[in-house]
């Protein structure tokens, strides 16, 4: 009897245990499919398909990259959130999909912390901001103090309206309160041709486009937005601390998210395996040359980061009354 006992009564310490243990899905058992909302060669696409690569070999199953795009990622988005919360669906969001576009869109068909569960930041961008050799300033107070004194008569040129440079530029302007005149373009890359033209005075721009013409003397690196300055071009201060606004950050950034009410278990996993790849030297190397920081905040922290993103570009939009048509 008192064997008897004692198995039984062993038995009853280890359920909760094995209980647990059956709890745990054995994961991933198939392919999973990883929703990109931009064409195949674009950033978001080139950092996918390096981390896809790196997790298959982990996994021992393909992680196939869907590439969905139009709508400035949304349609991608809306296809992520209505995908079973498996585990076998993930999204490569962007500011745009996981953040500004909640700002300046309100008929989005998703709103990101409620419709997805995040697993990590993968990587972020300062933007720079440059001016034409042209303009008489050579520090980001000098352009403040000029632009101040001659009001409404200096261009900003942006990537397009309600873009993440954009708001970026829209945060300065105000924070600076500054009277400058937006021009948007169809991308970064014209922007930065009528820029070097001397057709607008000034822009916030991303390293992997602005520094080559810097480099090259045709444009002058006055700042960065980040807080702290950034290896690609030390000399460039951060502008909070440039020009005395204190608080001022506006970084591009990418990031990977599940549909909501994937188990809490497999998002775990993920972000483990996400932080393995991002800091393997492959992947810091990409990085490094594209000017770009490893991410990798916890699904936690990265869920503050969007919503703090979301409050942030919603107060810009509203300030500076952004329309987009």
């Amino acid at each position: 009897m008192s064997r008897c006992r004692v198995v039984i009564c062993a038995a009853l310490l280890l359920a909760p245990f094995c209980a647990a243990a059956q709890s745990v899905p054995v994961y991933p058992i198939k392919p999973i499919r990883a929703i990109v909302g931009f064409a195949p060669g674009g950033a978001t696409d080139i950092m996918a398909r390096l981390l896809a690569q790196k997790l298959s070999e982990v996994f021992g199953q393909q992680i196939i990259v869907d590439n969905r795009a139009g709508g400035g990622g949304i349609i991608a988005a809306t296809m992520a959130q209505e995908s079973p919360p498996d585990g076998y669906t993930m999204f490569f969001g962007t500011i745009s999909t996981l953040a500004t576009n909640v700002a300046t869109n309100p008929k989005l068909s998703y709103e990101p912390l409620r419709d997805f569960a995040p697993i990590t930041m993968t990587s972020y961008n300062p933007y720079f901001l440059v001016v034409h050799p042209s303009v008489p300033a050579k520090t980001v107070k000098e352009f403040i103090a000029l632009a101040r004194a001659r009001p409404g008569q200096l261009n900003y040129a942006s990537s397009g309206t309600g873009g993440g440079a954009h708001l970026a530029l829209e945060l300065f302007r105000t924070m600076a309160k500054l009277d400058m005149m937006h021009v948007p373009y169809k991308g970064s890359a014209p922007s930065i041709i009528d820029l070097v033209g001397g057709q607008v005075q000034m822009t916030f721009a991303q390293p992997s486009v602005s520094l080559p013409h810097a480099k090259a003397g045709k444009l002058r690196v006055l700042g960065v937005t980040s807080t702290k300055p950034v290896a690609s071009w030390p000399d460039a201060p951060p502008i909070a601390q440039a020009a005395g606004l204190p608080g001022f950050e506006a970084t591009s950034w990418q990031g990977v998210v599940a549909p909501a009410r994937t188990p809490k278990v497999i998002v775990a996993r993920l972000y483990t395996e996400f932080v393995k790849a991002l800091n393997s030297s492959e992947i810091r190397a990409k990085l490094a040359a594209e000017s770009s920081e490893v991410g990798g905040m916890p699904p936690e922290e990265f869920a503050q980061y969007i919503r703090n993103e979301i409050w942030k570009w919603k107060r810009v939009v509203k300030e500076a009354n952004i329309k987009v048509e």
